[in-house]
Order: C-alpha cells, then sequence, then structure tokens
C-alpha cells in the first residue's frame, strides 16, 4: 500500500520541521524549494533562541510556546544550540519602571529569572554600559541558524523525506472541483517544467504565503514586516542582551561566534524579495546597540542584512502577535488539499510543524500521534550525506 505523499513548499525552518514530522508519522514526503535551504527569512535571522522574556508583557501565548520549545529544542538538537542565556538590561529610568511588569509577566508565563544588582552585571559581562541600573538573568540562548534547519531535514531525509532545492513553484494543479492536487514547478537548474501530483500540498513559505495562496485564488493574511540587522566584528558578551523594556528598534545583541548582531528594525514591505537597507537604519542599529554595549562604536561592520517575519492578525509591526497559524483551505476556503502555516518564531518551529502536521494527517486519515517532542535530531550533516 502506497503513502500519501505530501509536498511542502518552502525550506525554511518550517519546512523543514514539518517534513521531519510527517515523515515520522509515515507520510511519504517532497520539499520543493526555490533556492537551497535556508533561501529566505530563515537564513537571515539573528539566532536568538527565545525564552519568551521578550513577549511576556503584551504577548503571552507567544511567551509561552517560546518557552516550551526552548526546552524542547535544548534537548533534542543541542549540538546547535549554545545554551549561553539571556540578560534583560536596564540602563534608564524608563527600563526600571518596567521591571515590574516584566517580572510579573514571566511568572505568569512559566519563565524563570534571577534578579542581578549592577556589579553582578558586570562581572558576568564586562563590556554592557557601566551606567546599569538591574538585569534580569532569562534562559534564552543562541543557535546556527543553517544547522538548525540541516538538523531537521537530514533527520527527515534519514526518514524518507526528498528534497528539492533550486525547482520553484509556478503555479498549483487544480482539480475540476477548484480543490488543490499538487504543483507546477520550474528546474532552476536545468530550465524544465514538470508537475508533482500530492494528496496535500503544505504551504510553508513564510513571508510570501500569500503568493501561493494566490496562485489558487485565495487569500493569506500574512504581513511581511522586515527587519535589518547589523553583524560588528567583535564578540562583546557571552549572552543574549535585551533592553528591559517595550520591544524596540535595535535592543536585541546577540553573540554569534565571534561577532555581535544588533537587531532589528521593524517596518512593513512592499515587495518581499526586494527589501532595501538603508543607512538610517544602521546608524539606528549603531546608536541603540551602543547604548547597551558602548564599545560598539569602536567595532567595524562585519555584516549588515535583513529578514522579513511573516506576522498574522490584525495591528502592524510591532503590535503584531508572535504566535502562528495554520489554515486548512477547505475549511477558510471550501479548497481542499491546501494547508497554510505562517506566522511564529524560528523556536517555535517544531510547534508549528506539529499543528501543520496534525491538519494534514487529520485530512489523510492518519491518527499517527505526534513524536518530535522526543526525537533526538541527528547530526546536521546528515542532510549532506544521506542519499535524496
Amino acid at each position: 500500500m502506497s503513502k500519501p505523499h505530501v509536498i511542502i513548499v518552502g525550506a525554511g525552518f518550517t519546512g523543514v520541521a514539518t517534513a521531519h514530522d510527517l515523515a515520522l508519522r509515515g507520510c511519504d514526503v517532497t520539499v520543493v524549494e526555490r533556492g537551497d535551504l535556508c533561501n529566505g527569512t530563515s537564513g537571515r535571522t539573528h539566532g536568538l533562541l527565545h525564552s519568551g522574556g521578550r513577549y511576556a508583557v503584551k504577548d503571552k501565548e507567544s511567551a509561552i510556546e517560546c518557552i516550551d520549545e526552548n526546552m524542547i529544542l535544548r534537548r533534542i538538537v543541542p549540538q546547535v544550540i549554545e545554551p549561553n542565556g539571556g540578560l534583560f538590561v536596564a540602563i534608564d529610568e524608563s527600563d526600571l519602571a518596567y521591571a515590574e511588569l516584566f517580572i510579573e509577566s514571566c511568572q505568569e508565563c512559566h519563565i524563570p529569572l534571577e534578579e542581578l544588582k549592577p556589579d553582578q552585571v558586570l562581572k558576568m559581562e564586562p563590556n554592557i554600559n557601566p551606567k546599569v541600573l538591574v538585569a534580569f538573568l532569562i534562559p534564552d540562548g543562541t543557535f546556527d541558524p543553517l544547522r538548525l534547519a540541516l538538523a531537521f531535514a537530514g533527520t527527515a531525509k534519514h526518514h524518507g523525506a526528498k528534497f528539492r532545492t533550486f525547482t520553484e513553484v509556478q503555479g498549483l494543479l487544480i482539480d475540476g472541483q477548484g480543490n488543490v492536487t499538487g504543483i507546477k514547478v520550474l528546474n532552476r537548474a536545468s530550465g524544465k517544467t514538470e508537475e508533482l501530483r500530492a494528496d496535500v500540498v503544505v504551504n510553508a513559505t513564510g513571508a510570501w504565503a500569500g503568493q501561493v495562496t494566490a496562485m489558487a485564488g485565495l487569500d493569506a493574511p500574512v504581513r511581511p514586516t522586515p527587519g535589518i540587522m547589523v553583524a560588528y566584528d567583535q564578540r562583546f558578551v557571552q549572552r543574549a542582551l535585551n533592553r528591559l523594556n517595550i520591544p524596540g528598534d535595535g535592543d536585541i545583541i546577540l553573540p554569534q561566534r565571534r561577532m555581535v548582531v544588533v537587531g532589528t528594525t521593524s517596518y512593513d514591505a512592499e515587495n518581499v524579495d526586494y527589501i532595501p537597507v538603508t543607512d538610517d537604519q544602521i546608524k539606528l542599529m549603531l546608536d541603540r546597540g551602543s547604548e547597551l554595549i558602548p564599545g560598539i562604536r569602536s567595532a567595524k561592520p562585519r555584516g549588515i542584512y535583513m529578514a522579513a517575519r511573516p506576522l498574522v492578525g490584525g495591528g502592524s509591526g510591532r503590535s503584531m502577535a508572535r504566535t502562528f497559524k495554520c489554515y486548512d483551505h477547505k475549511e477558510t476556503h471550501n479548497v481542499d488539499g491546501l494547508v497554510t502555516i505562517t506566522g511564529g518564531k524560528a523556536t517555535t518551529l517544531r510547534a508549528m510543524a506539529e499543528k501543520t502536521a496534525d491538519v494534514a494527517c487529520a485530512k489523510l486519515g492518519i491518527t499517527t500521534h505526534c513524536v518530535t517532542k522526543e526525537t533526538p535530531l541527528l547530526s546536521y550533516r546528515q542532510y549532506y550525506t544521506i542519499p535524496n
């Protein structure tokens, strides 16, 4: 008996994690991606393993998702994570006024935290602004974005998933009843086009989700919200830093290898495939980053880049929730065969995949439960050593 075939469009964090989940549940999985793995937003992330602290005050649903998934990822894929912890740092009285609400909100979201006095902070991280008033130690971390995706993808390949990179979706196959039965693709290496049939197509393209649903004449409530990041050529701190205040521009600093990365901005994009990086945003990252680490002003930029967050729901920019949504278009538009997953954070990729796999499996009549919380991932190197 043949396995049900699921095509996943998009090989970013959500796509590879969904491939892993569905392969474990016994599906025949094909992932198509117009570039290489992490070609879009996933390849341009900060690399912050969120504790949820950043969202605890105003977006508790996202905060709880983050702390829960943070702990799961530490167990199943420790080889790509630097579990270095993080600090929420108060520099001025406005930050200090935010502290009480922050403590209360973290407790409500079961995010552990420890209050540190200025001398403790500076002993821990000597390059932090000496004007620090207080800081809270929380279980943030950092991860290597490409290796995180590769670990999920390599484990998916181990269980039979196939990956077709540099394969661009040009349209959806739609039957006489208006239901989705597969995809039309262009092999960008050979220039040849072909049709791929599937029992379910999963749209895991993030900020590009609306472009895929439009191929079936449908809409997707996703708002691409870009932000820029600047990497500097010195690793000033060992822990992730957040400003102890309402989330704003340039208020996160992450250690990555021998660098620190300062980010990010937040605004709406008209063209998600072309997001310009402007001088005023670069200057803003320098100005805001140096408030937390003054030494950044003497460092050289190592890289300047951008990513488009696939936010869902009402509002705009930072007022929008960081949680995720999965849409079965049979329920939302009476079009069968298509499922869209979007929103969320890199930290919540496994949970996003679980929800998506639940929806796809329900459509396919598969009753196998998710086991990804307890399944350790293989080395990220396995993606390249396991035949496709």
